[in-house]
């Protein structure tokens, strides 16, 4: 997103700022060493247009903090009074689109050492408009990237590290150059982990498979409202590990997370996905997410924050 498309205020040290206001010095460790964690969160318009819709805000502030957990750091938030906090900034930006939201927390001293213990930690968030990610109307066309995906032992997946995601920043820019959409992504074992920055489902036979939690992926909160739909639906749903191989022969691939929504996958390495159209347990699912989202659906209801303005 360009510099102009940034929404006005941002919340920065502990109040609401302008967000040219929010600045750190390029000396900032986070900046230096990746020692930093970000979410993402979507926030909606609700169907009447008086309210939006944030997406599972606690959820998010609660992963967010435990990536916290993951860097050391000592922050004054609860995961509560972290999402009133970005309550407070969306009434303030008051915004008239659909909107995405970027918490970070980081290690705001200047220091040289690459290290944890004894910096500064601060949290920042600022919004900014935002539609589809990916062109969701269309089938997303796919390599499966020679960058493995980092494991637990090097850098934990399960946390959404700064530095981190350099290795899917590689992962990206192979597939681009390949004239493609996005990657997707191995693990150190050489099984499917997840795209570049996104969950990954596949459909075999009418079960929805996706890999597990120690598979090297991103605990993605999609990935859950995924999940428990599909538990809705009443689909049969198998977390385990997935072969190179069963990508080609699939019969739907789609992605999914705060990001990307969920996306289907055409084409992976230049073969084609089932029948080249959007598969039916991909549709169903993104139809019944996108009725929670815009406040149309009463079911899990809980998954929404409505925030009123005006």
């Amino acid at each position: 997103m360009a510099f102009s498309e940034q929404m006005e205020y941002a919340y920065f040290e502990g109040k609401i700022v302008p967000f040219t206001e929010a600045k750190i010095s390029i000396g900032t460790h986070a900046v230096q060493y990746g020692t930093g964690a970000f979410g993402g969160i979507r926030g909606y318009l609700s169907s009447d247009g008086k309210a939006v819709n944030i997406v599972r805000l606690t959820d998010h502030t609660t992963r967010l903090l435990r990536s916290s957990k993951l860097l050391r750091m000592d922050l004054p938030f609860t995961p509560a009074t972290m999402a009133e906090a970005i309550v407070e900034l969306t009434r303030k930006n008051a915004p008239k689109t659909d909107s995405y939201y970027r918490p970070f927390v980081y290690k705001a001293s200047v220091e040289l050492t690459p290290r944890l213990q004894n910096l500064k930690d601060e949290f920042a968030c600022y919004m900014l408009p935002m539609g589809d990610y990916l062109d969701t109307k269309r089938g997303m066309n796919m390599i499966v990237t020679s960058w493995t995906r980092t494991e637990d032992n090097m850098i934990p997946s399960r946390g959404k590290i700064t530095g981190s995601y350099i290795n899917a920043s590689f992962a990206k820019d192979q597939a681009m150059a390949y004239g493609c959409d996005d990657a997707i992504m191995l693990n150190s074992r050489g099984k499917v982990a997840e795209g570049s920055a996104a969950n990954l489902f596949i459909v075999r036979d009418g079960v929805l498979i996706t890999a597990p939690i120690n598979g090297d992926i991103l605990e993605g909160i999609t990935r859950r409202s995924v999940l428990a739909l599909a538990n809705d639906l009443g689909l049969a749903v198998e977390q385990r590990e997935i072969d190179r191989s069963e990508l080609y022969i699939a019969d739907e691939v789609f992605f999914c997370g705060t990001g990307v929504q969920v996306a289907w996958v055409q084409t992976i390495d230049g073969r084609t996905i089932g029948n080249g159209e959007r598969g039916a347990i991909a549709k169903q699912l993104y139809d019944a997410l996108f009725s929670i989202f815009r406040g149309e659906s009463a079911d899990h209801s809980e998954w929404v924050t409505r925030v009123e303005i005006g």
